[in-house]
């Protein structure tokens, strides 16, 4: 039975659906074959940038199929031990439905916790999460060890998405398609979470969706933070990436606007621990407030750094939409 399930992840070519697409198996195999135990399964439901709602969609409408990935999970690990991290206000709106749910999986023998996460965009960083549930400042680690290695408690530890779940629920029933979940939103006409084919274009996925505006636009793939911005005639061959968000602008959005959302963002989710971010996007932040321009030369020095210099991911990815709205929107 647990070998058969990672034989079924591993045919049906499941990938994490938090942004990173890391082979699903090849993880599962990691922590099977890592020392120490007991084991622990997290499930990572934070969900802190803005534009991305999709695993509030799937906690709402499938809690029991995420459960079921997650005991399958466990039964492949040889462990009882697992913890929800969940954005504090999603469990607050979801409880409802997540309480009763986890009952019927404890009488079965599954030991699974809800950590609430206050709602934050590093929050959701898996060496974050861990420092988090064992109540330690809610920063990210250094890597190596990693997580699958040396995880919660020093253990062995599996961290999973929510859609990641998901679809092993799916896989384990036979019912398992390559789609994924998608969150479409900003100037979208008909905003919500679309379940999509795997491979579908950007351009598809609106069209599909009946989200095709219009008026002029140009999107943001990936997040409405840290994600790609491409104009209209990309959308054609660009594929869905990172956490399966859209958001739409209009073409006349002021650039001054679209920064001060970005860089407001940043500031506030700077965890602080090292200093090109906290400093970084701080600096950025001011920087719009103090200039009726856009300071770009400023702003490009302060971004460059922080890619080259940043611990983490959240302080290296402002270059993303930052680069990528100049080249492809501003033609600059």
């Amino acid at each position: 039975m647990t070998n058969s399930i990672l034989e079924k992840i591993k045919k049906a070519g499941i990938i994490g659906r938090g942004g990173a697409g890391f082979p699903t198996a090849a993880k599962w195999e990691m922590v099977k074959k890592a020392e120490g135990s007991p084991k622990y399964v997290i499930c990572n439901a934070s969900e802190g940038e803005i534009g991305v709602f999709k695993d509030f969609y799937i906690l709402d409408n499938y809690t029991e199929k995420v459960l079921k990935g997650m005991s399958l999970a466990m039964d492949y690990l040889g462990t009882k031990h697992a913890y929800i991290n969940i954005n504090a206000n999603y469990h607050k709106r979801l409880k409802h439905k997540i309480v009763p749910a986890l009952k019927k999986f404890k009488a079965m023998g599954y030991d699974i916790t809800i950590y609430e996460e206050d709602p934050s965009y590093i929050g959701g960083e898996e060496t974050t999460i861990l420092n988090a549930i064992e109540g330690k400042r809610i920063t990210p680690r250094i890597r190596p060890p990693f997580p699958v290695e040396v995880g919660l408690f020093g253990k062995p530890t599996l961290l999973n998405n929510v859609e990641t779940f998901y679809d092993v629920a799916l896989v384990d029933e036979g019912k398992f398609e390559h789609k994924r979940f998608v969150s479409i939103g900003g100037k979208a006409k008909n905003q919500g979470v679309f379940h999509l084919p795997a491979n579908v274009t950007l351009e598809q996925a609106l069209k599909q969706t009946q989200n095709w505006p219009d008026f002029d636009f140009f999107v943001q793939v990936g997040g409405s933070a840290s994600g790609m911005v491409l104009n209209k005639d990309q959308l054609k061959e660009h594929p869905l990436t990172g956490a399966g968000s859209i958001e739409i602008y209009p073409a006349d959005t002021k650039p001054r606007d679209l920064l001060m959302k970005w860089f407001k963002f940043y500031s506030e989710e700077s965890c602080g621990k090292c200093t090109p971010c906290r400093e970084g996007s701080f600096h950025l932040y001011e920087l719009l407030k103090k200039h009726k321009t856009i300071p770009w030369k400023e702003i490009m020095e302060i971004v460059e750094t922080m890619e080259k210099t940043s611990f983490c991911a959240l302080g290296r990815s402002i270059g993303v939409p930052v680069i990528s709205y100049r080249k492809n929107v501003l033609h600059i």
